[in-house]
């Protein structure tokens, strides 16, 4: 995705190379986090926020640049870090890497390049470990899901040894969900490089589907406190930071934020300028919601606006105990005083108060808000006196009973209301049961899905996963306040976005035959300024429409929403969005991430939810199979970072790995040939069990250079509008036939899944057929994948702009690039912008070929061809639209003098040595006779021509089955060829 940019942008003098010699280090990233246990030379880390790294002054490593540019498509945000380094010392030296992100986000990729060789990570599943002792944690802090005080950060650390006189290069790239709060979305940038920067750049840009209707960008935020009220002024500032470009017009805006070293050292001299904040909002139309459609996927925003207000009944649960005496109970008292003057004519409200005593404010009951109840309230909070333990059993059985007592007495009455309790405590339970699990199933009786619990915790001494368990079972969120923030600010930040329910019991349903995964759609409650989002997998791409139907209940009367909705206008318009914003090549598949994002989500809070083991285990399944998927690294996933070994002299261990040979610039008639300015390729091995340090010096002395070779091809592609070709090897026939399939269709190439595991597809983009043609409109290959299912799964996926290679890591590379990679299962030589060559098992290999154009006309598109150069590994049971014919034995014959050619004109042709045909050519396959006639083709780009057989129709007779029975429904569709021949 965007790491191909930032290589070109920050490392002109990529080097792809490795040595033998490397070791992988797991990454675990454990439920629990404490820095006295963290390996800093062992692998990246994320810790909380405020822990800070300490490198001496005269060895610390100057950073160069530092760039942070955002995506924001639809409210889903793909974020690229990229942070060169320069060791300016002849000693190698320790660089750290470190940037906070949310910790909501998922990281999807890192990479490091140090002394010019690339280190690239992969995202495995975790292995399970052997639970530790009972009896205490040792003062870590539990971090079993992703779902904890969102809004705050994380840190993400990498460690790494720079060779002396040399530079590293960092690439991070994560993706997050924005949530939309008291009726704006939030992008939050940290720009903390604990230096100034020669270059820094921040850069954000939103694309929206519909217009934007409220943007703005707040003064660098340096406190751990948002402003929830909208309105940022740290340090007396206001309006955006110094450097600040905006660019807008409807539904795009670009904002960059690019401060040289004086204005940074005017911000902050030690590199902490804080947090770049941006927030803004998009216009809505009452009715179902926002419905954006890409790739077999879809996503599903409704946000209603205009709806009276719910009445709610509200206990809050205060924790009293001693720990919150001093700036906690003066903050929350605060914070309790401010949402008293909130409350609504309708609403009704109590407190609960609990430390080794539990008090009630008025006992047996919850009060309407009238002016003589607001006034003792205010009593009642102003005595609170912290003091004593703290039982947070007691406190949640206490305000529990109150409000079920309250809301079985007036069932009738308060029927359409929203009943909710908020919780707050700045510790763990010392009083009473302390046994968390006691504590969570004695919750989940209390509240018996009656009313919702809302819990924060204050503090750094908070069990959050108690919380969090308390919370996700009764339909609730959880919400951290740290330790040096403004409470009273974030206290009344999250009731306002609570405060006022518009909603109950949302339930959102589609067509049960057109869709299929879909996340989350059941929801308790719609809070005003907030949304909901539903994504979903399409079970049929071609399907016209969608049925929509969203049922909930508000304060007056049950409400039904319906609509019919166009899948094709839908996934058009959304094309066309994308189209117009240049947004890159992350935008591609951006709904389907966003699907597997809420996927996962919905994987770990039902994993933390499960009461049985069964449960729990298909949870998690559910959850890691996803995150591997789409190499998002969660709880259940762990990444692995090879890094570079320095040998005593201060220089990287290395072994002598010589360049294979580009093709050279001569060319036979099968031979592929390169334009004479086409870059060798570096050679980058991936390798399997590293080896010793000792055997470095064996293995740089050991390499000998492999011999020059071209890379031969037969004639058998598919290439340009698309044009195939095909050889027949046992009748020494050549074919040819077009396809004019559908933009967006995914043609089944090649297949043999079960014998060689080999599968590749293509699929097909657009373009408007030149004037004058008789055609509509040409269509090209935009991307080609080759999926090896044997001996284990990897694949390599192809667009004009760039390699994905996915084998034992993941790699991403720019088609700009000359590399060669070898691994067990693949070999991939890649000469820049012209052509890559992949070799499965030693002796299956295809070529695809890029082509650009530097000023296309309106009906050329940078696209691929596909050429198959060696068969010989492929099985007789080959199929596909070019794999039927590998091994297919074809015959030329003649149709009789009257046969019509639907008014071709057909001219007397001649075939090889002393075969005249005089009447119309024909081909038999099978039990099939095709007509035929004579064409010419150009193929290797147009570097050389062949004549052929065409065979008119889309194929029709030539081909088994029809054109419809060639299109898949995704690129890493690896299903066999079920249809059977065509007989007609």
């Amino acid at each position: 995705m965007l790491l191909i940019v930032l290589v070109l942008y920050l490392c002109p003098v990529f080097q792809c190379q490795t040595e033998d010699t490397e070791f992988s280090e797991d990454v675990d990233f454990e439920e629990e986090y404490m820095t006295s246990d963290m390996d800093l030379n062992a692998a990246p880390l994320r810790i909380p926020r405020q822990v800070k790294m300490l490198l001496s002054k005269e060895t610390k490593p100057h950073i160069q640049e530092l760039s942070v540019q955002t995506t924001i498509i639809s409210r889903y945000a793909f974020t690229a870090v990229s942070c060169s380094m320069l060791n300016r010392h002849s000693a190698a030296t320790q660089g750290v890497f470190q940037f906070h992100i949310p910790t909501a986000a998922y990281i999807s990729n890192f990479t490091m390049i140090v002394g010019g060789r690339v280190f690239p990570s992969q995202v495995k599943a975790k292995e399970k470990k052997m639970k530790k002792e009972e009896g205490g944690n040792n003062g870590k802090k539990n971090k079993d899901t992703p779902e904890q005080s969102e809004g705050e950060m994380e840190l993400f650390r990498m460690e790494v040894t720079i060779p002396g006189r040399n530079r590293a290069v960092f690439f991070l790239i994560y993706e997050e969900l924005l949530q939309r709060r008291l009726g704006r979305y939030e992008h939050v940038t940290s720009v903390r490089p604990m230096q100034l920067v020669s270059r820094l750049s921040v850069g954000v840009t939103i694309v929206e589907h519909s217009r934007i209707t409220y943007l703005e960008v707040l003064p660098l935020r340096n406190g751990k406190t948002p402003s929830s009220n909208g309105i940022g002024k740290p340090n007396g500032k206001v309006g955006p930071p110094v450097s600040t470009v905006v660019k807008q017009n409807e539904s795009i805006c670009k904002i960059s934020f690019t401060p040289n070293i004086a204005q940074q050292a005017k911000i902050a001299t030690n590199g902490m300028l804080g947090d770049f904040v941006v927030r803004f909002d998009v216009e809505r139309e009452n009715g179902i919601g926002d419905i954006q459609v890409l790739d077999g996927h879809f996503v599903h925003y409704f946000a209603p606006r205009d709806l009276p207000v719910v009445p709610k009944n509200v206990v809050f649960v205060i924790d009293t105990s001693a720990s919150m005496v001093g700036t906690k109970i003066r903050q929350t008292k605060e914070a309790l005083f401010t949402i008293l003057r909130e409350l609504r004519p309708n609403d009704h409200f109590n407190y609960v108060t609990f430390s080794n005593r539990i008090r009630v404010w008025q006992p047996g009951k919850l009060v309407p808000v009238t002016p003589n109840n607001i006034r003792d309230a205010k009593k009642f909070i102003y005595m609170i006196s912290p003091t004593g333990g703290t039982d947070i059993n007691g406190g949640i059985q206490t305000g529990s009973a109150l409000l079920r007592d309250y809301l079985s007495s007036k069932e009738e009455s308060h029927h359409n209301s929203v009943s909710l309790i908020i919780f707050l405590t700045d510790g763990r339970p010392t009083v009473g049961i302390v046994q968390s699990p006691t504590i969570i199933g004695n919750t989940k009786a209390a509240v018996q899905e009656k009313f919702c619990l809302f819990t924060i915790g204050m503090g750094d001494d908070v069990d959050y996963r108690l919380l969090e368990r308390m919370s996700l079972d009764n339909c609730g969120t959880v919400r951290r306040i740290p330790e040096d923030a403004d409470a009273s600010v974030m206290l009344k930040g999250f009731y306002d976005e609570i405060g006022t329910p518009l909603l109950s019991d949302i339930r959102v349903e589609y067509s049960e035959d057109a869709v299929e995964y879909i996340t989350q759609n059941l929801f308790t409650n719609y809070f005003n300024g907030s949304e909901l989002v539903v994504a979903g997998k399409l079970t049929n791409r071609s399907a016209d429409s969608l049925h929509v139907q969203v049922t909930a209940s508000n304060s007056e009367k049950s409400i039904v929403l319906e609509k019919d909705v166009s899948l094709h206008e839908r996934e058009r318009e959304t094309a066309r969005r994308l189209a117009e914003a240049e947004a890159g090549p992350n935008a591609d598949g951006y709904v389907e991430r966003l699907w597997g994002y809420l996927s996962v989500k919905d994987g770990l809070k039902g994993r933390l939810r499960s009461q049985t083991s069964g449960k729990r285990e298909n949870y998690t399944q559910h959850a890691k199979n996803l995150s591997l998927t789409y190499h998002f690294l969660t709880p259940l996933t762990q990444m692995i970072v090879e890094k570079p070994q320095v040998l005593a002299d201060g220089t990287l261990a290395q072994t002598e790995v010589e360049a294979t040979e580009a093709p050279p610039t001569h060319e036979s008639s099968n031979q592929l040939s390169e334009d004479d300015n086409s870059l060798t390729p570096q050679s980058l091995h991936r390798n399997e069990p590293p080896k010793s340090i000792s055997a470095v010096s064996k293995a740089t002395s050991g390499v000998s250079k492999p011999a020059k070779k071209s890379v031969t091809l037969s004639k058998t592609s598919a290439d340009g509008d698309p044009h195939f070709v095909v050889e027949i090897p046992l009748s020494k026939l050549t074919v040819c036939f077009n396809i004019n399939g559908e933009p967006g269709h995914i043609l089944r190439l090649v297949t043999d899944h079960k014998h060689s595991g080999v599968t590749v597809n293509g699929e097909l983009i657009g373009a408007p057929a030149p004037a004058g043609s008789h055609k509509e409109q040409r269509t090209y290959f935009n991307s080609i994948t080759i999926v090896a299912n044997k001996p284990r799964r990897s694949y390599i996926e192809v667009t004009p702009q760039k390699v994905i290679l996915d084998d034992r890591d993941r790699m991403i590379l720019p088609s700009s690039s000359s590399i060669s990679v070898e691994t067990p299962n693949l070999a991939v030589v890649l000469i820049a912008n012209t052509n890559l060559t992949v070799t499965i098992q030693g002796n299956i290999q295809f070529v695809i070929l890029f082509h650009h154009y530097k000023n296309p006309a309106p009906y050329q598109r940078d696209h691929l061809g596909f050429y198959i150069a060696n068969s010989k590994g492929l099985s007789k049971d080959t199929h596909g639209l070019l794999g039927q014919f590998l091994y297919e034995e074809i015959g030329l014959t003649q149709l009789p003098g009257n046969f019509s050619m639907a008014g071709e004109n057909i001219t007397q042709e001649t075939l090889g040595e002393n075969i005249t045909l005089h009447n119309y050519p024909a081909l038999k396959v099978k039990d099939r006779t095709v007509a035929v006639i004579k064409k010419s083709r150009r193929i290797y780009s147009g570097k050389q021509t062949v004549d052929c057989w065409f065979a008119k129709n889309n194929a029709a007779k030539l081909i088994d089955g029809q054109y419809a029975d060639y299109v898949v429904s995704h690129l890493f569709d690896i299903g066999d060829w079920v249809n059977g021949t065509n007989t007609h």
